[in-house]
């Protein structure tokens, strides 16, 4: 493999992949390495080089390349780097990683304290919007490292986001900005799936009850995208029940940590956690309003 390639992705993912499919469709020669056969096959229908390990994915870094790392949680992002195969052993000085999973803000501080003892750069960049945003290019970015980071890769960056938040020049304040949004994501998910269950004991239609709240003071963003699927009884994974409940755990420890005790965040927390026990950690996140209907079952 020739080491000339500006972007190596690992985990071709939901996001990741929809990333992968954006920088191919643009001209950016890109190498994906995923553990999922089929992500990778994807990965190269969409013009991308493949790659079996994170090590072999970074030797094909060019010496101002980026590394993107799009997995799930903390472990997988070490794993990435710094585990058998790691990525960071084969990275140079000069190079850059590019932290996207929704992790604690001390993994993130760790990790990039880490790459920079071996002179890579770290951007902490959560990313938020879904597959269709990271896909068009309109996906939220929220970006924390130095200005001269941000401004060498900034070209990608723009490429990959159209929406980039620049939280500030400390590493992990990514982080902290991803999991409150998620927190309240996660909130506002409970409590649309709340209302709806409750709509349905009152014998109200759920759709027409969505109608209204959509045009109204209750609506959200989320609540909208997860309720419409799950009225219509589609609870294939866009975003399954372990990312927010993973997250919005995060959000409560980070709270706590920051000596903050709010009345709603570990409320919602415990429903995630609850979807999980009921055997709901693999379907789409709006299986909370079956869950929530007492019907969990019908989900799957």
């Amino acid at each position: 493999m020739t080491p000339s390639f500006p972007v190596v992705v690992v985990g071709a993912g939901n996001m990741g992949g929809a990333m992968v499919e954006r920088m191919c469709e643009a001209g950016t020669a890109v190498v994906v390495c995923d553990i999922d056969s089929a992500r990778q096959q994807q990965a190269l229908v969409a013009g991308a080089e493949l790659a079996d390990t994170p090590s072999l994915a970074a030797s094909a870094l060019e010496d101002s390349g980026v590394l993107i790392v799009c997995v799930v949680d903390a472990q997988q992002s070490h794993d990435v780097l710094f585990g058998t195969d790691g990525a960071a052993y084969r990275m140079r000085a000069g190079q850059t990683v590019m932290l996207c999973p929704t992790i604690a803000p001390q993994d993130t501080e760790a990790l990039a304290a880490r790459l920079a003892e071996h002179g890579i750069g770290c951007i902490d960049a959560p990313m938020s919007g879904g597959p269709a945003r990271a896909r068009d290019g309109s996906m939220s970015l929220m970006l924390a490292a130095t200005a001269l980071l941000l401004q060498r890769h900034e070209a990608l960056l723009a490429r990959l986001s159209s929406h980039r938040f620049v939280i500030s020049e400390r590493v992990g304040d990514g982080a902290r900005t991803k999991l409150v949004n998620n927190l309240l994501a996660g909130i506002n998910l409970v409590g649309a799936a709340e209302v709806l269950a409750l709509a349905d004991r009152m014998g109200l239609d759920l759709g027409t009850t969505l109608d209204v709240i959509e045009q109204s003071s209750g609506q959200s963003w989320i609540g909208s995208d997860r309720m419409r699927r799950a009225i219509a009884g589609d609870f294939e994974p866009r975003a399954h029940v372990t990312l927010l409940e993973k997250d919005t755990r995060l959000a409560v420890e980070a709270a706590r940590q920051a000596g903050f005790d709010g009345p709603l965040g570990a409320r919602a927390a415990a429903v995630f956690a609850q979807a999980h026990a009921a055997g709901l950690a693999d379907r789409d996140d709006g299986a909370l309003l079956p869950l929530l209907r007492g019907q969990a079952g019908q989900s799957h």
